[in-house]
């Protein structure tokens, strides 16, 4: 139930009057004061979802992965492919293939370390997302009916705006208590300042709510990239590299092997290369949020001072 105290300037002026402030003051004050904290409750909650969705680091939760990311990128390009096919009577006598096939499984065993290592961070990535995505939803859904609720209260406040002058007009025209004109025309003044807040918040938290939008539509659409297309890609070059490296010091592969190898190897870098790029939208999404969360905690702290 909202509280009267709160939402009492906002009624009209003939139910205003039969209200009654809860604490002793002169009706002038109480209703001053009235108009100054219109939509002081839904304020206040907005900042606690302000404060609780901005708590929620998010975009120190992708970094590990990014960073994970950018780690396979680098060492994808140092695989020798050229290391598989020592040529000539010589290599083979000397016994260079066998080097060749060993320094060949050398690498791919550091660059496998580091796909396992992502394969880490997706997963810690993914049960951060289960646990947190839906309280966050959860969070947007309530600043949305926050949002709402002063919007009302900007329309209810426009109109008694509207209707309290139309009164002081027939009042002056009426040569009525000159005292009580003034002081319902600042009043007035009194309101007009408040809604001009009001709007400033509603603002900002609408920005809020559509920067958490977007970033969590990114923010599943990464999660899905690094779970199936660069899952898939990394699981599909282990398998095709693993078997070349396990025979690579002992006989020269097959051309068809080392080809689909060579294949599997930049269909990964391009999903790499890719999952790192919406990666970066992703981060630079967080940031935008983090930002206009920011701004709204500004104007909620100047609508409650």
């Amino acid at each position: 139930m909202p509280d009267p105290d709160r939402t009492a300037s906002l009624m009209t002026p003939a139910k205003l009057a039969q209200v009654t402030p809860r604490a002793p003051m002169s009706p002038a004050a109480w209703l001053d004061q009235m108009a100054a904290d219109a939509g002081h409750a839904h304020v206040r909650r907005l900042g606690e979802l302000c404060a609780e969705m901005a708590g929620r680091d998010r975009l120190r939760d992708v970094q590990p992965a990014a960073a994970a990311l950018a780690s396979l990128a680098e060492v994808l390009p140092a695989l020798d492919f050229g290391l598989l096919r020592p040529r000539g009577l010589w290599a083979r006598a000397m016994g260079t293939r066998k080097s060749a096939g060993a320094e060949f499984a050398a690498q791919y065993e550091r660059i496998d370390a580091v796909a396992r290592g992502l394969a880490a961070q997706v997963q810690a990535l993914q049960k951060k997302q289960q646990a947190q995505g839906t309280m966050s939803e959860l969070a947007r859904v309530e600043m949305e009916f926050e949002m709402r609720a002063i919007e009302k209260i900007l329309d209810q406040g426009a109109r008694w705006l509207q209707d309290m002058r139309n009164q002081l007009k027939a009042r002056e025209a009426s040569a009525g208590d000159a005292q009580a004109i003034k002081d319902d025309a600042l009043r007035c003044d009194i309101l007009v300042a408040r809604l001009k807040v009001l709007r400033a918040v509603s603002s900002a938290a609408q920005r809020a709510n559509q920067q958490a939008q977007v970033a969590a539509v990114q923010r599943g659409a990464m999660l899905q990239l690094l779970q199936q297309a660069v899952a898939t890609n990394v699981k599909n070059w282990q398998a095709r590299l693993a078997a070349l490296a396990a025979v690579s010091g002992e006989r020269e592969p097959p051309a068809p092997g080392v080809d689909g190898a060579m294949e599997s190897h930049r269909e990964l870098q391009l999903c790499v290369k890719q999952a790192i790029a919406d990666g970066g939208q992703l981060q630079a999404q967080e940031a935008a949020l983090a930002d206009s969360l920011a701004a709204l905690d500004a104007q909620v702290q100047a609508a409650r001072s």
